[in-house]
């Protein structure tokens, strides 16, 4: 295990964990918890990388597990109040607010579109999807253009 590799690797790599962190977690604190522990499954899985795929593709696969499988085993604790929160004013975070439309529309699919156009705005290859996923390339095409149809709508461009 060479520990400045990974650590260049990661380096090189972390803007893939920051976007899965994003659109798979709501507030700042989920989402360093989140990027957390995807370095820490990545780290613990370093020794065993092969090299049969991109470096960027097993970083994905491991990425996209660990959201995924973390999601699944917290439950939200949902809070009911009489009155809404304040909202804040002033700064989006260094997103223009068309980030936030988008991302808040991804948010609204479900897992499996998430993977998808995750790995598609990454600019990966169907084939690269395909193989990170586990579907057909084919599909990925038309797994795809279904999912550019429902962000439009929801985002009634």
């Amino acid at each position: 295990m060479d520990q400045p590799a990974f650590l260049d690797t990661i380096q090189q790599h972390q803007g893939i964990l920051h976007k899965l962190c994003r659109l798979y977690r709501d507030t700042r604190e989920d989402r360093e918890d989140l990027f957390q522990e995807m370095i820490y499954q990545l780290w613990k899985s370093y020794s065993s990388f092969q090299g049969h795929a991109r470096i960027s593709t097993w970083i994905y696969r491991i990425a996209l597990n660990t959201a995924l499988a973390d999601f699944r085993r917290k439950k939200p604790h949902i809070t009911y109040t009489d009155q809404l929160p304040e909202l804040p004013t002033g700064s989006h975070g260094g997103t223009s607010p068309q980030q936030d439309q988008l991302f808040a529309a991804l948010k609204r699919l479900n897992d499996a579109e998430k993977a998808i156009i995750a790995l598609y705005l990454e600019d990966m290859s169907y084939q690269e999807i395909a193989e990170i996923t586990g579907i057909d390339e084919n599909y990925v095409g038309v797994k795809l253009n279904r999912i550019k149809s429902k962000i439009k709508n929801m985002l009634k461009l």
